[in-house]
C-alpha cells in the first residue's frame, strides 16, 4: 500500500468506528463495514507502521487448509476459498481485481502414535462430511504416493487433496485496503497511546502526538500488540507475541514431485516453495513471549533441531542450502490458540479481532465480515462465530481446536 494513502491528521474529531491496526484483520473489518448497506458511518483505521514491515501479515507463509478438528474452523476456511476464488465478483466486479487461485500441494499431517492417528481419522471424517477433499493415507499408501519420506515411525497421514496450499494473501490484503479507502474509509498514520472510557463504553483514543479522537465503536486489530492496546482500556486479554522462524532452502537433490505441507510429529512443518526450493517453519526451543519488535533469528535452532528432523524425515534433504530466513510473530492466544472475536463484556463497544495464533490470514475474510455484522446489527448474520467470543476467556473454557501448527 502506498504510504501516501495515509493521512497524518484525522479529517474529523470523532468516528463511528475506530479500528486500531491496519493489517489484514483491520482492513477486512473496514472493507466489510464499507460494503454493509445498513451502515453509513465514518470509519478510521489507525496504523502505527504504514510500511507494515513488522506486522504478522507481512511475515506470513500464506497457506490455507481445511484440516481443522473443529467444524467451525473448516467452514471459515471454506468461506475464504469461495471468496478468493471469485474475488473480482465478491469485491464488486472491479476489472482491476484478479481471482486468487490456491496452489494445491495440500497439508499432510503425520501421526506417530495410535492416539494421534485416531484424532486425525475423526477429524477427517468431519472434514469430509463438510465437503473437504481430505483423505487418510496408510503408511503403505504414503510410501507409494511420496516415496521420499522415511516413514519408519509413522502410522498414517491425513492429506488435503484439494483446496489446501499456498495462496496470495498479500493480494487480498492489498485489495481489502484499497477498496476500503475507495469506499471512504480513512487510514491514519499514528500510534494509539491511550484509551478513554466512561465506564461502560470506550469514548476516545489518544495518539502519541496528543491528538484525541472520539469513537462510537473501537476495534482492537493490533495483532501481537493486542494485549498492550487492551491494557490501555484496563482490559486483560491472553495474547502475546511469540516468535516463529521460517527458512527457505534449495536442495542439492530436489524431489521429483511437489512436497505437501508436511506437519511432522516433531512440530516442524516443511513444504514446497518453488520448483526447487522448499520452506520450513518452527517454533523456538523456549516458546515464550517476546518484545513485539524482537525479530532476532536464533541460528542455533536450525543446526540443532530443524535440519536434523527435516533430513531424517526426508533423507534427500541432507544436502541443502539456505536461501533466506526470517522471524515473524504469532499473536498467540495462551488459552487455546484460537481467535477472540467480538466485544468485551465490561466495555461493550471495545471489540476484539485477535489471537489467531498462526492461522489468521486464512480466516480474515470471515472474521472481518462477522465483526462488521456485530458492529452494525448487534448479531452475526452470515455465520455464527459466537464460540470465539470473549466470554470463554472469562470462564477459562478453551475452544476445542487441536489442529494448531
Amino acid at each position: 500500500m502506498n504510504q501516501r494513502s495515509f493521512h497524518t491528521q484525522p479529517k474529523h474529531s470523532t468516528y463511528d468506528v475506530v479500528i486500531v491496526g491496519g493489517a489484514i484483520m483491520g482492513s477486512s473489518v473496514a472493507w466489510w463495514l464499507s460494503q454493509n448497506a445498513d451502515f453509513d458511518g465514518r470509519v478510521l483505521v489507525i496504523e502505527r507502521d504504514p510500511s507494515f514491515a513488522q506486522c504478522s501479515t507481512a511475515h506470513t507463509n500464506s497457506c490455507i487448509r481445511q484440516q481443522f478438528s473443529e467444524a467451525l474452523n473448516v467452514k471459515i476456511s471454506q468461506f475464504t476459498l469461495q471468496f478468493i476464488k471469485d474475488l473480482r465478483a465478491n469485491m464488486g466486479g472491479d476489472e482491476r481485481i484478479e481471482n486468487i487461485a490456491v496452489q494445491d500441494f495440500g497439508y499432510l499431517y503425520l501421526a506417530d502414535t495410535e492416539a494421534r492417528a485416531e484424532e486425525l481419522k475423526a477429524a477427517q471424517a468431519m472434514q469430509a462430511a463438510l465437503g473437504a477433499g481430505t483423505r487418510i493415507l496408510t503408511r503403505d499408501e504414503l510410501a507409494e504416493a511420496y516415496p521420499f519420506y522415511d516413514l519408519e515411525d509413522i502410522i498414517l497421514g491425513s492429506h488435503g487433496a484439494v483446496d489446501e496450499g499456498y495462496w496470495d494473501g498479500g493480494a487480498l490484503f492489498d485489495w481489502f485496503r484499497r477498496k476500503a479507502i475507495e469506499a471512504g474509509v480513512e487510514y491514519l498514520s499514528g500510534e494509539v497511546t491511550g484509551i478513554h472510557s466512561n465506564g461502560a463504553r470506550a469514548t476516545s483514543v489518544t495518539l502519541s502526538d496528543g491528538t484525541q479522537i472520539g469513537c462510537g465503536q473501537l476495534v482492537n486489530a493490533a495483532g501481537p500488540r493486542a494485549a498492550f492496546l487492551s491494557k490501555m482500556a484496563g482490559l486483560d486479554v491472553p495474547i502475546e507475541p511469540r516468535k516463529r522462524f521460517t527458512w527457505v532452502f534449495s536442495a542439492a537433490n530436489p524431489l521429483d514431485r511437489p512436497l505437501p505441507l508436511t506437519v511432522d510429529p516433531s512440530g516442524i512443518h516443511v513444504r514446497q516453495d518453488g520448483p526447487e526450493t522448499y520452506m520450513v517453519g518452527a517454533a523456538p526451543h523456549d516458546d515464550i513471549a517476546v518484545a513485539p519488535d524482537d525479530f532476532h533469528m536464533d541460528h542455533s535452532i536450525w543446526e540443532t533441531h530443524v535440519w536434523p528432523h527435516v533430513a531424517t524425515r526426508i533423507p534427500q534433504f541432507e544436502a541443502l542450502k539456505i536461501v533466506t530466513e526470517w522471524a515473524g510473530h504469532y499473536a498467540y492466544n495462551t488459552l487455546d490458540q484460537n481467535a477472540i472475536l467480538g466485544p468485551h463484556p465490561d466495555l461493550e463497544n471495545f471489540h476484539f479481532i485477535n489471537g489467531f495464533s498462526g492461522h489468521g490470514l486464512q480466516q480474515a475474510p470471515a472474521m472481518g465480515r462477522g465483526l462488521a455484522e456485530l458492529i452494525v446489527h448487534g448479531s452475526y448474520r452470515s455465520m455464527d462465530l459466537s464460540p470465539f467470543g470473549y466470554e470463554r476467556i472469562v470462564s477459562g473454557t478453551p475452544f476445542g481446536e487441536s489442529a494448531v501448527i
